[in-house]
C-alpha cells in the first residue's frame, strides 16, 4: 500500500526550506518582497504554510533571488510544491475533519505519543466504543455519527501500513472503569486494547489510580515525531471544539518531560496488560 503523504506537512518542509535559502542568501524578508514586487503578506503567507499553493513561477523567482542554482534542489522544493496540494486519504473525511489537521500528522509521523485521562485513544477504539463517545456528545444524525465513526478507523491504518507508526500510550485506569457504550462495547474494547497491545510498535501503559496526583493533571496531548529532521516534533493539544497545536522547542519541550514524567508513574505494559485483562474479567463476570 502506497505510504499516505500530507499536505500540511509537504507544505510546512517547503516553507522552512524557502526560510532556510533566504536567510543563505543574506537577504531580509523586507528586501525579499522589494525584489520580488510582492506585498508583505503573500511572501508572510509562503513562509509560514499558510497558503495551500506556491506557483511554479513564484518559486522559481524566489529560488533566482536566493541563488539557488543547483538542479536536484530546485527539482526537490518543486516536487515539495506539487506534493503540497496533493489530498490524502482524509481529504473525503473533510466534513469530518473540516479544518483538523492531526490526520495528516498521524500519517507523516514516525512515532506518536499520547496521554489520555477519560477514554481510550482514538487510534486504539474498536468501532462500537468510538459511536457510544460520539453519541455521548452533543446531539448529531446518524448520518453524521456514521461518518465520524469511519473517519476515526480510518486513521488506524497507521498502525497497521508497511512501515508503522511507533504508538506510546499512556492511558489513566479510569478510561478502563467508564462503561461506555455499556458492559458488551466495554469487553469488546478491552479485547481489542489487549490485542493491540501486543503488537511491537504499540506501547500500552496504565496510569493506576492509586498514584494520586501526577504531573499530567491537565487536557490529554499527543506529541508527535517525523522521520525527516527537517519536521520539528509537533504537539495536540485537543479541545472540545478544535485542536491546538504547539511547534515553539520551549512548549514541545515542556511536553516531552511531561510525558517522561507520566511514563514514570505509570505501570509497565507487563502490569498494565495485567490490569486491563483484570478490568475484562470483571466486565465479563458481571
Amino acid at each position: 500500500m502506497q505510504h499516505p503523504r500530507s499536505p500540511s506537512i509537504r507544505r510546512r518542509r517547503l516553507s522552512a526550506e524557502l526560510r532556510r535559502a533566504r536567510d543563505a542568501a543574506g537577504l531580509t524578508t523586507t528586501q525579499t518582497v522589494q525584489a520580488l514586487g510582492w506585498a508583505a503578506g503573500k511572501l508572510s503567507k509562503i513562509e509560514n504554510a499558510d497558503t495551500q499553493t506556491v506557483k511554479a513561477a513564484d518559486l522559481d523567482r524566489m529560488l533566482d533571488l536566493y541563488k539557488v542554482d543547483d538542479g536536484e534542489i530546485r527539482a526537490a522544493m518543486h516536487q515539495l510544491a506539487r506534493d503540497a496540494k496533493e489530498r490524502g486519504w482524509w481529504s473525503k473525511y473533510r466534513d469530518v475533519f473540516k479544518n483538523e489537521t492531526l490526520p495528516d500528522f498521524e500519517a507523516e509521523a514516525s512515532s506518536i505519543r499520547t496521554y489520555q485521562s477519560q477514554v481510550i485513544p482514538g487510534l486504539l477504539q474498536t468501532p462500537s466504543y468510538a459511536e457510544a463517545i460520539f453519541l455521548g456528545g452533543r446531539y448529531a444524525g446518524t448520518d453524521e455519527i456514521r461518518r465520524r465513526v469511519e473517519a476515526r478507523m480510518a486513521r488506524r491504518e497507521v498502525l497497521i501500513r508497511f512501515t508503522p507508526v511507533h504508538l506510546r500510550v499512556v492511558m489513566d485506569e479510569s478510561a478502563l472503569q467508564r462503561c461506555i457504550g455499556g458492559a458488551e462495547v466495554m469487553t469488546n474494547q478491552i479485547r481489542h486494547l489487549l490485542h493491540m497491545a501486543k503488537m511491537p510498535n504499540v506501547d500500552v501503559q496504565v496510569l493506576p489510580l492509586n498514584v494520586g496526583a501526577h504531573a499530567a493533571l491537565t487536557a490529554p496531548f499527543t506529541i508527535l515525531d517525523f522521520p525527516n529532521p527537517l519536521d520539528p516534533t509537533i504537539v495536540c493539544v485537543e479541545t472540545l471544539t478544535d485542536a491546538l497545536y504547539l511547534e515553539l522547542p520551549e512548549d514541545v519541550q515542556r511536553y516531552n518531560v511531561t510525558f517522561g514524567d507520566v511514563q514514570g508513574s505509570a505501570v509497565s505494559t507487563a502490569r498494565s496488560a495485567t490490569i486491563m485483562s483484570d478490568a475484562l474479567k470483571a466486565l465479563e463476570s458481571g
